[in-house]
């Protein structure tokens, strides 16, 4: 049998939504403070949906900044001259001396290290390693990921728009307070005018 409290988030959602149906309807009997509230209700409905938008924007940004260093980087494949460093027997990256071919022609040497070569951990000289170059034909850091720029884009504009969805509900529970505070002081103003007359009367 399910608990009462599995029906409290369904009842609180159609509370709202009949409360914005109730606000946002024409009705000669609403009072302007109800009136104030629907207002608000869709000013924050709007300024929502620019927050969407900019989310949008900026996760697509984000995404597009990432393909510069993409870019900037080609595949090569390196020659290990001497053995790498053991595995796991470093704090420190370890290194290793290695050649390369660079995509414009030639061949270079220098140094590897598991900081941007984590293959040459264990591997045994003349074993041959995926590396990546930079413009200068240097090793270099690999690129992120295609899967992992996206990610990163959809993260960065999903924090945008939950960030400006909490502040818009906060924003919304203050005016309600407010708003609220405001309808108890006018009913007991009411009240203060017709109960005394209404209590004679029993």
């Amino acid at each position: 049998m399910p608990s009462s409290g599995s029906h409290t988030a369904p009842r609180a959602a159609t509370g709202r939504m009949s409360r914005l149906r109730m606000l946002a309807r024409r009705n000669p009997l609403r009072r302007p403070i109800d009136r104030f509230e629907g207002a608000v209700l869709v000013a924050l409905a709007a300024v929502f949906g620019v927050a969407v938008a900019a989310a949008a924007i900026i996760g697509t940004h984000t995404y597009q900044s990432q393909l510069p260093a993409a870019a900037r980087v080609r595949p090569a494949v390196a020659v290990l001259i001497q053995h790498g460093p053991a595995a796991g027997s470093l704090p420190r990256p370890g290194q290793a001396e290695a050649r390369w071919r660079v995509p414009g022609g030639g061949e270079r040497s220098g140094v590897l290290t598991t900081a941007t070569v984590p293959g040459i951990s264990g591997a045994a000289a003349g074993t041959r390693v995926a590396i990546w170059l930079n413009r200068s034909g240097q090793p270099a850091e690999p690129p992120p990921g295609q899967a992992v720029m996206i990610i990163y884009a959809l993260i960065t504009g999903g924090a945008v728009t939950a960030l400006a969805g909490a502040a818009l509900l906060i924003a919304y529970a203050l005016a309600r307070q407010a708003l609220d505070r405001r309808r108890l002081a006018g009913w007991e103003t009411a009240w203060a005018r017709t109960g005394p007359s209404w209590t004679a009367q029993r």
